[in-house]
């Protein structure tokens, strides 16, 4: 049984995050992740009729008689949400952590997608595995995608976006919009990133706290590595060692952001101090130009 306080969290998140979709994001969501009108279904031989524009000369090449394509129309999305539970998620000098900013962000992205009748499942992941839920729709549904996402305790303190990418593909056989929810600290996943954005719609979420942008002047402070476990002091009376740790920082962000664009996947920057709304409604802006 789950702790009241639990229910009470996660009773707040739905009725927050149904709101702001229900007032500010559905029809935005709508406009950008739709169907694609048709999508591929199978080959059959040809008949009589059929147009010559929808045969498949891959198929008929190796048969040795033609066959066509067949396609239906495609009616609903599948949306997928990648979750980082990993341990530097436990952490926050703001409003709230950052596992619970992803929780609530998580909570908007399902809303939004079952407001527009499409499937919502939840892949929860540390160095590994932890958790998944396969999609599917509904009100209760959407509660227990919640109730994961906070509630969930996570073994692994590692992150491994390559692998939840690669564990995707095993779980989806079709094309699905992917929200992957992470600060991304983490290697060698530009590969396994481009790969699924191939197939699959990737939009990468990052959550960020600002003292881990920059050091406050308080001098002998604790920095500890929650997924290595690892602790270190250090004088941030030094403005020679804050500015280092600043620019080291901003670094690490740019190249996060040439990544993304080098393999064309849309990002989003998400910071606990400041409202993530604003951040939501300017990617949905950005892509409907786009589009």
């Amino acid at each position: 049984m789950l702790p009241k306080e639990l229910l009470k969290k996660i009773r707040r998140i739905e009725i927050t995050t149904s709101k702001l979709v229900t007032d500010m994001l559905a029809g935005q969501y709508e406009s950008v992740f739709k169907g694609r009108g048709i999508e591929f279904d199978e080959v059959r031989e040809y008949q009589p009729g059929d147009e010559i524009r929808s045969i498949d000369w891959n198929v008929t090449a190796r048969a040795g008689h033609p066959f066509v394509k067949k396609f239906v129309e495609e009616r609903q999305l599948t949306v997928m949400i990648l979750l980082d539970a990993s341990a530097s998620s436990d952490f926050g000098t703001a409003y709230r952590l950052k596992k619970e900013l992803a929780a609530e962000v998580c909570a908007v992205l399902a809303y939004a997608a079952i407001k527009n009748n499409d499937r919502v499942g939840l892949v929860i992941f540390t160095d590994k595995i932890e958790k998944f839920i396969p999609p599917r729709k509904g009100q209760s549904h959407i509660l227990r995608v919640i109730r994961e996402a906070l509630y969930f305790k996570p073994k692994g303190r590692g992150t491994d976006i390559a692998g939840a990418l690669r564990y995707l593909e095993g779980v989806t056989s079709r094309r699905a919009v992917t929200f992957i929810i992470s600060d991304f600290i983490s290697k060698d996943y530009k590969k396994s990133l481009s790969i699924a954005n191939k197939k699959h719609d990737i939009v990468a979420i990052t959550i960020t706290d600002p003292r881990e942008l920059e050091l406050p002047d308080a001098g002998l402070i604790e920095l500890v590595d929650t997924e290595k476990g690892q602790a270190r002091l250090v004088d941030t009376s030094s403005a020679k060692l804050r500015e280092v740790y600043a620019k080291r920082a901003q670094t690490m962000m740019e190249e996060r952001v040439k990544l993304f664009n080098s393999v064309d996947v849309d990002h989003i920057d998400i910071r606990t101090d400041r409202p993530y709304t604003d951040e939501l409604i300017k990617f949905f802006r950005m892509r409907k130009k786009r589009i």
